[in-house]
C-alpha cells in the first residue's frame, strides 16, 4: 500500500510538472510556473510594507526622484506600465536594489553613492525588472515546491533510511538543481535588463562598467560553484559579448 502511495505521489509530481511546463519565448527555454502570481503579489506587497515599516526608508526627495526617473524610462520599456510603482531609498552600506512584482522598487543610498551615472543605476533597476518579467520568483517557488514534495515521498518510501535520503536530497537539490537555477536566472535578468536600458534610452555599454566597479567592492573570495551568483568575471564577459552581438555602444 505504501509503495502504490508512493507511485502515485511521484506521478502527480511528474504530471503537475509536465502541466505547468511552458516554452518561455522571451528565455529561449521551458519554465515550470506552479505558484499563484496573485498570491506572489500579495506577499511581496506584504513585504513592502514590513520593509517601510521597520527600515523607515526615504520616500520622498532628490534620491527618490532619480530613481523614479530612471525606473519609469524602465518600466515602459519593460512591459510593467499595467500596474502602479512605488519608490524608496534604503539606509544601507550594502550596494543594491530590489524589484518586487506587486510594482515596488528599492534602492540603498551606497548603491547610489557608487554608481557614476544614470546609465549604471539603470543597469541595477533593469537588471531587477529582468527577473519580475521572467517570473523567476514564480519559477523558484514551484521549483522548491516540487522539490520539497519529492523529497517527502523518498523519506515516505525509504522508512528508516528517510533521514539519509532527505538529507543527500536537500544537498543534491541546492546544489544540483536550484543553485544552478538561480546563476542562469542571474545571466538572465543581465541579458534582458540591458535590452530594456537599450529600449528606455540608456547605454548598455555601462552595464560592463558598473560590474566591473562592483567587483572592485567585492569583499568575499567565494567560488562561482559554492555561490547563488555568478562570478563577476562570467558576468562580465557573457555581458560584453551580448552587447558585442547587439551592436550596441
Amino acid at each position: 500500500m505504501t509503495r502504490r502511495l508512493a507511485v502515485l505521489a511521484a506521478a502527480l509530481v511528474a504530471t503537475s510538472g509536465l502541466a505547468a511546463c511552458a516554452y518561455n519565448d522571451t528565455l529561449g527555454r521551458n519554465q515550470l510556473i506552479l505558484a499563484d502570481p496573485g498570491a506572489l503579489n500579495q506577499q511581496s506587497e506584504a513585504a513592502w510594507q514590513e520593509l517601510l515599516r521597520t527600515q523607515n526608508p526615504a520616500r520622498t526627495g532628490a534620491q527618490v526622484d532619480r530613481i523614479r526617473r530612471v525606473g519609469d524610462r524602465l518600466v515602459q520599456a519593460a512591459g510593467l506600465s499595467n500596474r502602479a510603482w512605488d519608490y524608496a531609498v534604503f539606509n544601507s552600506q550594502s550596494p543594491n536594489a530590489f524589484v518586487l512584482p506587486s510594482g515596488k522598487i528599492g534602492v540603498t543610498t551606497s548603491l547610489l553613492a557608487l554608481v557614476q551615472n544614470d546609465d549604471q543605476l539603470a543597469t541595477v533597476i533593469g537588471h531587477e525588472m529582468g527577473h519580475v518579467v521572467a517570473q523567476h520568483a514564480a519559477e523558484r517557488a514551484s521549483s522548491t515546491a516540487l522539490t520539497n514534495l519529492g523529497l517527502s515521498v523518498a523519506q515516505g518510501v525509504a522508512g528508516s533510511r528517510g533521514q539519509t535520503v532527505g538529507s543527500f536530497g536537500g544537498i543534491a537539490a541546492q546544489y544540483g538543481l536550484l543553485l544552478p537555477h538561480s546563476r542562469r536566472d542571474e545571466l538572465e535578468a543581465d541579458r534582458l535588463g540591458v535590452d530594456y536600458m537599450n529600449a528606455a534610452g540608456f547605454r548598455p555599454s555601462q552595464a560592463v562598467a558598473l560590474w566591473r566597479l562592483m567587483a572592485q567592492q567585492r569583499q568575499s573570495g567565494q567560488p562561482e560553484f559554492a555561490s547563488t551568483h555568478p562570478s563577476d568575471a562570467t558576468r562580465i564577459a557573457q555581458l560584453e559579448a551580448y552587447i558585442a552581438q547587439q551592436g550596441w555602444s
